[in-house]
């Protein structure tokens, strides 16, 4: 590898970056002949930061910076190279290699690059690129992943206005990407203040995608070899749980938003009014699709998991992340006056039962009811999610039920005790017979239309 320097050193930096490239790509091809994942060595590492992100290997030298032509040109070159390569395996080890975190002063020019690339890459449909991202975000630490998403977003939402249909328009080119985008998006986005409420254009972009097709957000694990245990600080296979966190958390977080605005000393004037609470009309339909969609892929979840042999045995929707999910609606709902957000705080606690129920039934939550029942303890009272924890009673085997009668299927609410059945009433008397009137013929009857 030292030879290879040398000559890089000669070289300008485009070109460089371009030798560097073709020299890994010879490279790993020949290690993937041997081996199904081939380890990165410490000398083309040492190649892709000093001429790929411009690291000096030199202690104190000053850092080598590209201008804004020369990085988009890198990023084209870049985008060429994954797009000629031909081979998926050695397109993901180079990617892989190039952003993988190291834990090194490398990784902020390693993160900022790939944020620019991956934004390219929307822009001109380079699926293969794509693809890449996907794969990297599925094996990378959550805290890169929401780096990357942060800077898509910035990108696509909030820089040039309109711009969102074009990141719209990957959903066909690369579902796989749709879906670990939504997880990283979910995970940046968790509702917990004013400025971590996902963009209108960003909630509406996600529901449209996964109201046209629901199956979206369940690609990565449907296509991905799974066991039991998953690695702590990556993104969950899917973004169910980010999802409902979404449409549970909803109500609270844009009243929490509205009152926070009015409580501030400067009420807003009557045409912002009028467009805020028009936003927020379209953001609560929105949410409440959304709330549909996932219902319906919890729905579908059963037979997926007994496929792969995983029912019982992998909660896609894990306890532990319900448990603060509880704990946040009820600090919430302490923080808002019941009096003023008894909507708010019903149409949550509704969504949040509705999904415990549904996830429950699916194997996608694997709890026990005793479980929900101390962790709900705490929360306002909600009709739908007593009968949730309550769960269906066991009925003891029985000979044949009277015509008419119905077995109760839940047990009462928990602080309601149950009450014994009321005596028979007794049989009222008979009724004398109505005297038969004769019929008189010739006789009219007096009609009137009613006005």
């Amino acid at each position: 590898m030292s030879d290879i320097r040398h000559s890089l050193l000669r070289r300008d930096p485009l070109s460089a970056a371009k030798e560097v490239l073709y020299h890994l790509d010879i490279y790993f091809s020949s290690q993937l002949q041997n081996a199904p994942l081939p380890l990165v060595d410490k000398g083309p590492a040492e190649l892709l930061e000093e001429f790929i992100f411009q690291v000096p290997k030199e202690r104190g030298a000053p850092p080598k910076r590209l201008n804004s032509l020369q990085e988009l040109q890198l990023l084209e070159i870049m985008c060429n190279y994954f797009q000629e390569q031909t081979k998926d395996s050695v397109r993901q080890v180079i990617f892989s290699s190039l952003f993988s975190p190291q834990g090194n002063k490398a990784d902020d020019s390693r993160m900022a690059l790939l944020g620019k690339l991956v934004s390219m890459a929307v822009a001109v449909c380079r699926v293969p690129v794509l693809e890449c991202a996907a794969f990297w975000l599925q094996r990378t630490p959550a805290v890169y992943c929401v780096r990357l998403a942060r800077a898509l977003v910035d990108d696509y939402c909030n820089l040039v206005p309109g711009s969102i249909q074009t990141l719209k328009q990957i959903f066909s080119a690369s579902p796989r990407f749709c879906c670990q985008f939504i997880t990283s998006v979910t995970a940046l986005y968790d509702l917990s203040s004013d400025d971590l409420i996902p963009p209108s254009d960003l909630l509406e972009l996600i529901v449209s995608w996964i109201f046209e097709d629901p199956r979206l957000i369940l690609i990565t694990f449907l296509n991905t070899p799974i066991a039991a245990n998953l690695p702590i600080g990556f993104l969950e296979l899917t973004p169910l749980t980010g999802l409902i966190r979404w449409c549970v958390k909803a109500p609270l977080a844009y009243k929490k938003k509205k009152k926070a605005s009015l409580s501030n000393g400067h009420p807003p004037g009557k045409i912002a009014k009028d467009l805020t609470s028009g936003e927020d009309r379209d953001c609560h339909q929105l949410y409440s699709k959304l709330h549909l969609s996932v219902l319906q892929v919890l729905m579908m979840l059963q037979g997926h998991l007994t496929e792969k042999n995983l029912y019982g045995r992998l909660g896609l929707v894990p306890f532990d992340h319900v448990v603060p999910l509880v704990e946040e609606i009820n600090r919430l709902s302490d923080e808002l006056n019941p009096l003023n957000a008894s909507k708010e705080i019903e149409l949550a606690l509704d969504r949040l039962a509705q999904a415990l129920q549904v996830a429950m039934a699916s194997g996608a939550l694997l709890c026990t009811r005793d479980d929900l029942r101390t962790v709900c303890s705490r929360l306002p009272h909600n009709n739908l999610l007593q009968l949730v924890i309550s769960g269906p009673v066991q009925q003891p085997t029985h000979g044949p039920l009277p015509p008419g009668f119905y077995p109760h299927i839940h047990t009462p609410p928990l602080g309601y005790p149950t009450h014994a059945a009321h005596p028979a009433l007794p049989a009222h008397p008979a009724l004398p017979a109505h005297p038969v009137q004769p019929f008189i013929p010739g006789m009219t009857f007096p009609y009137r239309p009613i006005r």
